[in-house]
């Protein structure tokens, strides 16, 4: 069952006060895999980073852990492109994560070995090569946070109406969809069994997303300015790839978390 946070407000990070509490929470129940989940832009990586300071003062060590840095990199979903559908070029569903890493890091991280973290470079759209891996052991809280972390495949007679233009016009038969679908029920359940205790930060719907993938979009941007970011546009179509499943976050993730944190439009906390 789901327990509600009570949180205070939210400014460039999570209140003090709320990053405590979640903290206790996980620790209170034994936990070693902390999972954060929420759709984009809601602050997965801000809190996931804010629990591992908050951890430190303890004399803690803890380490963050992304889905995001599980992407396939770009050849091998040109290749599903190729071979599968169009749309698999583009990262994030389901189908484009290298799931057997993810789950062999977690378990190393859970034993305390010493791991090689992989990462990927969004602007550029490519892993990271493993020399630029951070190296990290004796690890006691691992936050893993991600966009669909915990979330469930939807029922076959689900994925036969297009929840979007992009959907209906391109991928009129389904084929991506279900072979997202397929690959949610079959090769993501493993994954999410990792996790001890699941947090859900929730929005207050899915059309925010958009507003907030952009203001990411642009943080991105800033943060190297060498780099070409995505155009808004551009932003509007990436967060249709998502919107499918994000929807189904939204329907089942309350009844399935341990903690709900409901967010307001100005992504802050509320009780």
């Amino acid at each position: 069952m789901s327990t509600p946070a009570h949180p205070a407000t939210r400014s460039d990070g999570f209140p003090p006060g709320f990053v405590a509490r979640v903290l206790d929470d996980a620790l209170a129940h034994g936990t070693r895999i902390l999972g954060i989940s929420g759709l984009q832009g809601t602050g997965k990586s801000t809190l996931a980073a804010q629990l591992v300071a908050a951890a430190g003062t303890r004399g803690l060590k803890a380490e963050t852990v992304s889905l995001d840095d599980f992407y396939l990199d770009r050849p091998e979903r040109e290749r599903l492109a190729r071979e599968v559908h169009p749309l698999l070029a583009t990262r994030g569903p389901p189908g484009t994560h290298d799931v057997a890493l993810a789950c062999a890091t977690l378990d190393a991280l859970r034993r305390g070995d010493a791991v090689r973290l992989p990462a990927f470079d969004k602007l550029a759209d490519r892993c990271m090569p493993e020399a630029r891996w951070r190296e990290t052991e004796d690890v006691t809280l691992v936050v893993f946070e991600g966009w669909c972390v915990g979330t469930p495949a939807e029922d076959d007679g689900a994925l036969a109406e297009p929840v979007n233009a992009l959907e209906r016009d391109e991928d009129a038969d389904g084929i991506w969809r279900r072979f997202c679908n397929d690959a949610l029920a079959r090769d993501y359940p493993p994954l999410w069994s990792r996790i001890d205790r699941l947090v859900f930060l929730q929005p207050p719907g899915f059309d925010i997303v958009s507003e907030w993938r952009w203001q990411q979009e642009q943080s991105l941007q800033a943060s190297d300015p060498s780099r070409t970011a995505m155009t808004r546009a551009q932003v509007e179509r990436f967060v249709r790839h998502y919107e499918r499943i994000s929807r189904q976050a939204l329907r089942t993730l309350p009844g399935i978390a341990d903690v709900v944190v409901s967010l307001d439009a100005g992504r802050r906390p509320t009780g």
